[in-house]
């Protein structure tokens, strides 16, 4: 039974005393350690959960959280599909859209891009490109009038801006009497908006879905229609009601498929930074077992005389349990808090770092997300202040139970 005794004896021993400076210079550099190391594994984690979230919400800011395509990239009945799926309690919002290929031009400057056509009125149904533009709106987009919106980074490598005309390039070909001709387009610029991910803002634009019906030989027909849920974790299940209530040759998928790579590869580097992270606090944690050891033999005489007046060995073990549990749980708490702290003002403390060494450690040419978000959950901390604790504990296990072993007539012999 643990009594205040084993407690009381175990603080105590955890006090420095002039003969025992060195192992509590010892104890505050493993709780030290052990501090940085729940610290900063709390905030990779939070970074991390960040990472997937920016990434969540600005690739489902632009794609769809369900799509339904037709056999052949063609949907001509999308208005009875789409009324259908709408049916589904889960569906909140849909909208049909045309997407292709192609070249845009302006002056000497040519660049690939990702051509999609949208219907304005319905487009903010299940996207929030509406919410993102520099400039212009989607009502600008009006049909026959064959306006045109950039991304930003796309809009400026071709060095247009709003009222520019630039010049849109097919893959389709016409025939001529004087051979085949590439098919081309004037559009005008009506707006710029920035989706927050190099890849939408450097190659995708946007048109009115006639002019795309159009230009790319689809009347009254459309590449397939974007669904939005009311839950997005929902997606599969909706996509497999979807597949039972459709009849015909259709192609419906979610955005767990369309992006598996990009939340697998997160999902995946989490993992590793949790495991690698977590060494480090097994070692902190793990440095005790030399603190705790050199304190058993320092403390080989009070030792005997607690077994000589009636100390049990499990009392032996509770007392060095006791500190190394107290070095433990302050160490865990110092570095939770740290921890915490820096988590949840990481996105001020590193842009000032940023502008004291001006530099970017993050270039939006390079990576999708260009700043370095944080998402703390509670459920991490709670986590990661839970391994620490335990590993430290299970630390203090031998030095406990070497302490608990020693023989009072031998440890006295000399004395």
């Amino acid at each position: 039974m643990f009594r205040p005794l084993e407690l009381f004896i175990g603080l105590r021993y955890t006090r420095a005393k002039r003969r025992n400076h060195f192992i509590s210079f010892i104890s505050l550099i493993s709780m030290l350690g052990l501090a940085l190391g729940v610290a900063a594994l709390i905030t990779v984690i939070s970074v991390m959960n960040g990472f997937e979230k920016e990434l969540r919400e600005r690739i489902l800011g632009m794609t769809a959280h369900a799509t339904i395509r037709g056999d052949g990239g063609r949907l001509d009945n999308w208005r009875q599909v789409a009324e259908l799926a709408a049916q589904h309690p889960r569906v909140i919002g849909y909208a049909p859209y045309i997407q292709a290929e192609g070249m845009l031009s302006h002056g000497q400057q040519v660049q690939a891009s990702l051509i999609r056509g949208i219907l304005p009125s319905q487009e903010p149904q299940v996207s929030d490109v509406g919410n993102k533009m520099l400039f212009g709106s989607l009502q600008d987009l009006r049909p026959g009038e064959f306006g045109i919106i950039l991304g930003k980074d796309l809009a400026r490598m071709l060095d247009v801006m709003r009222g520019d005309r630039i010049t849109l390039i097919v893959p389709q070909a016409n025939v001529t009497p004087v051979g085949i001709m590439p098919r081309l387009k004037r559009f005008t610029v009506v707006g710029v908006f920035e989706a927050g991910m190099y890849e939408y803002d450097s190659a995708l634009a946007f048109m009115h879905i006639e002019d795309a019906q159009r230009l790319f030989r689809m009347p009254g027909e459309v590449s397939g229609i974007r669904l939005k849920l009311d839950d997005m974790f929902q997606s599969m299940q909706v996509v497999r009601d979807l597949i039972a209530q459709l009849s015909g040759d259709y192609w419906v998928s979610d955005w767990t498929r369309q992006h598996a790579n990009f939340f697998r590869a997160v999902q995946i580097e989490k993992t590793t930074m949790f495991v690698i992270l977590t060494l480090i606090v097994a070692v902190a944690a793990f440095n005790l077992v030399s603190t705790l050891v050199m304190v058993v033999v320092d403390k080989e005489a009070d030792i005997a005389i607690l077994r000589t007046l009636g100390a049990s060995p499990g009392s032996i073990m509770q007392v060095f349990m006791v500190q190394g549990g107290l070095i433990g749980v302050i160490g865990t708490l110092l570095g939770a808090v740290g921890g915490v702290a820096l988590a949840t003002h990481i996105e001020t403390i590193v842009p000032a770092i940023e502008n004291m060494l001006g530099t970017q450690f993050l270039s939006a040419e390079v990576y999708y997300i260009s700043e370095l978000p944080s998402d703390m959950k509670w459920h991490d901390v709670f986590t990661v202040s839970g391994i620490a604790l335990g590993l430290c504990l299970l630390a203090t296990l031998y030095p406990a139970w070497r302490a608990s072993r020693i023989q009072p007539a031998e440890a006295l012999r000399y004395e």
